[in-house]
Protein backbone atom coordinates (compact mmCIF):
# COMPACT_ATOMS: atom_id res chain seq x y z
CA UNK A 1 0.00 0.00 0.00
CA UNK A 2 1.38 3.38 -1.02
CA UNK A 3 0.72 6.33 1.24
CA UNK A 4 0.34 9.70 -0.38
CA UNK A 5 0.87 12.80 1.68
CA UNK A 6 -0.61 16.02 0.46
CA UNK A 7 0.12 19.41 1.84
CA UNK A 8 -1.03 22.88 1.15
CA UNK A 9 1.62 25.01 -0.49
CA UNK A 10 1.77 28.66 0.51
CA UNK A 11 1.96 31.31 -2.15
CA UNK A 12 4.94 33.67 -2.28
CA UNK A 13 4.86 37.40 -3.00
CA UNK A 14 6.35 36.86 -6.48
CA UNK A 15 3.47 34.54 -7.45
CA UNK A 16 0.74 37.08 -6.69
CA UNK A 17 -1.42 37.86 -9.72
CA UNK A 18 -3.03 41.30 -9.60
CA UNK A 19 -6.23 42.04 -11.50
CA UNK A 20 -7.92 45.38 -12.20
CA UNK A 21 -11.44 46.24 -11.00
CA UNK A 22 -13.59 49.20 -12.02
CA UNK A 23 -16.10 50.60 -9.51
CA UNK A 24 -18.61 53.28 -10.50
CA UNK A 25 -19.81 55.32 -7.51
CA UNK A 26 -22.58 57.19 -9.31
CA UNK A 27 -25.52 57.32 -6.83
CA UNK A 28 -24.02 54.55 -4.67
CA UNK A 29 -23.87 54.68 -0.85
CA UNK A 30 -20.32 55.37 0.33
CA UNK A 31 -20.09 52.78 3.12
CA UNK A 32 -21.41 49.91 1.01
CA UNK A 33 -18.90 50.52 -1.77
CA UNK A 34 -15.94 51.08 0.56
CA UNK A 35 -16.25 47.59 2.04
CA UNK A 36 -16.11 46.13 -1.47
CA UNK A 37 -13.02 48.23 -2.30
CA UNK A 38 -11.32 47.16 0.91
CA UNK A 39 -11.86 43.45 0.19
CA UNK A 40 -10.48 43.82 -3.35
CA UNK A 41 -7.41 45.76 -2.19
CA UNK A 42 -6.65 43.10 0.44
CA UNK A 43 -7.29 40.17 -1.90
CA UNK A 44 -9.65 38.54 0.60
CA UNK A 45 -11.83 37.04 -2.12
CA UNK A 46 -8.91 35.18 -3.67
CA UNK A 47 -8.54 31.49 -3.15
CA UNK A 48 -4.93 31.80 -2.02
CA UNK A 49 -5.43 34.65 0.50
CA UNK A 50 -3.05 34.74 3.44
CA UNK A 51 -3.02 37.68 5.87
CA UNK A 52 0.78 38.03 5.94
CA UNK A 53 1.10 38.74 2.18
CA UNK A 54 -0.19 41.65 0.15
CA UNK A 55 -2.10 39.83 -2.59
CA UNK A 56 -4.69 42.47 -3.42
CA UNK A 57 -5.79 43.87 -6.76
CA UNK A 58 -5.89 47.32 -8.34
CA UNK A 59 -9.15 49.22 -7.89
CA UNK A 60 -10.14 52.12 -10.16
CA UNK A 61 -12.97 54.26 -8.79
CA UNK A 62 -14.86 56.61 -11.10
CA UNK A 63 -17.58 59.21 -10.41
CA UNK A 64 -16.29 59.78 -6.86
CA UNK A 65 -17.94 63.21 -6.83
CA UNK A 66 -21.38 61.59 -7.24
CA UNK A 67 -21.22 59.26 -4.23
CA UNK A 68 -24.11 59.41 -1.75
CA UNK A 69 -24.33 59.13 2.03
CA UNK A 70 -27.36 58.21 4.10
CA UNK A 71 -29.16 60.33 6.66
CA UNK A 72 -27.86 63.77 7.59
CA UNK A 73 -24.20 62.86 7.10
CA UNK A 74 -23.77 65.24 4.18
CA UNK A 75 -24.29 68.23 6.50
CA UNK A 76 -23.26 66.82 9.88
CA UNK A 77 -20.27 64.53 9.26
CA UNK A 78 -17.02 66.28 10.09
CA UNK A 79 -13.39 65.53 9.29
CA UNK A 80 -10.73 66.72 11.76
CA UNK A 81 -7.16 67.74 11.14
CA UNK A 82 -4.82 68.69 13.94
CA UNK A 83 -1.40 70.31 13.52
CA UNK A 84 -0.24 69.61 17.07
CA UNK A 85 -0.16 73.26 18.07
CA UNK A 86 -2.66 75.11 20.25
CA UNK A 87 -5.59 76.19 18.14
CA UNK A 88 -4.35 74.03 15.27
CA UNK A 89 -7.52 71.99 14.89
CA UNK A 90 -9.33 72.32 11.55
CA UNK A 91 -12.80 70.89 11.08
CA UNK A 92 -14.45 70.53 7.70
CA UNK A 93 -17.82 69.03 6.74
CA UNK A 94 -18.42 66.23 4.28
CA UNK A 95 -20.21 68.60 1.89
CA UNK A 96 -17.28 71.06 1.74
CA UNK A 97 -14.70 68.36 1.10
CA UNK A 98 -16.88 66.81 -1.63
CA UNK A 99 -16.95 70.13 -3.46
CA UNK A 100 -13.20 70.62 -3.13
CA UNK A 101 -11.64 67.13 -3.24
CA UNK A 102 -13.90 64.03 -3.44
CA UNK A 103 -10.87 61.73 -3.73
CA UNK A 104 -9.91 62.62 -0.14
CA UNK A 105 -13.18 61.26 1.24
CA UNK A 106 -12.89 57.94 -0.62
CA UNK A 107 -9.24 57.48 0.44
CA UNK A 108 -10.05 58.33 4.07
CA UNK A 109 -12.92 55.84 4.16
CA UNK A 110 -10.95 53.02 2.51
CA UNK A 111 -7.93 53.70 4.72
CA UNK A 112 -10.14 53.27 7.77
CA UNK A 113 -11.36 49.89 6.51
CA UNK A 114 -7.87 48.46 5.88
CA UNK A 115 -5.82 46.75 8.60
CA UNK A 116 -3.34 49.05 10.32
CA UNK A 117 -0.12 47.26 9.33
CA UNK A 118 2.79 47.46 6.87
CA UNK A 119 0.55 46.57 3.90
CA UNK A 120 -1.75 49.57 4.24
CA UNK A 121 0.29 52.09 2.20
CA UNK A 122 0.98 49.76 -0.76
CA UNK A 123 -2.70 48.82 -0.84
CA UNK A 124 -3.78 52.46 -0.86
CA UNK A 125 -1.30 53.07 -3.69
CA UNK A 126 -3.30 50.58 -5.79
CA UNK A 127 -6.49 52.59 -5.22
CA UNK A 128 -7.01 54.99 -8.15
CA UNK A 129 -9.82 57.52 -7.55
CA UNK A 130 -11.24 59.89 -10.18
CA UNK A 131 -14.03 62.46 -9.63
CA UNK A 132 -15.51 62.02 -13.12
CA UNK A 133 -15.89 59.27 -15.69
CA UNK A 134 -12.50 59.75 -17.38
CA UNK A 135 -9.61 57.53 -16.27
CA UNK A 136 -6.33 56.49 -17.95
CA UNK A 137 -6.57 52.72 -17.32
CA UNK A 138 -9.04 51.68 -20.03
CA UNK A 139 -6.49 49.32 -21.60
CA UNK A 140 -6.25 47.31 -18.35
CA UNK A 141 -9.92 46.34 -18.49
CA UNK A 142 -9.98 45.19 -22.12
CA UNK A 143 -7.46 42.45 -21.33
CA UNK A 144 -9.51 41.16 -18.34
CA UNK A 145 -12.55 40.34 -20.45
Amino acid sequence: MVSVTTSTRSISQTEVERKWHLIDLKNVVLGRSVTQMSRLLQGKDKRNFVPYLDAGDHVVVINAAKVKVTGKKEDEKEYDQYSGYQGGRKVETFKNIMLRDPEKIIRHAVSGMLPKNKHRDPRLARLHVYPGENYPYADKFKSNK
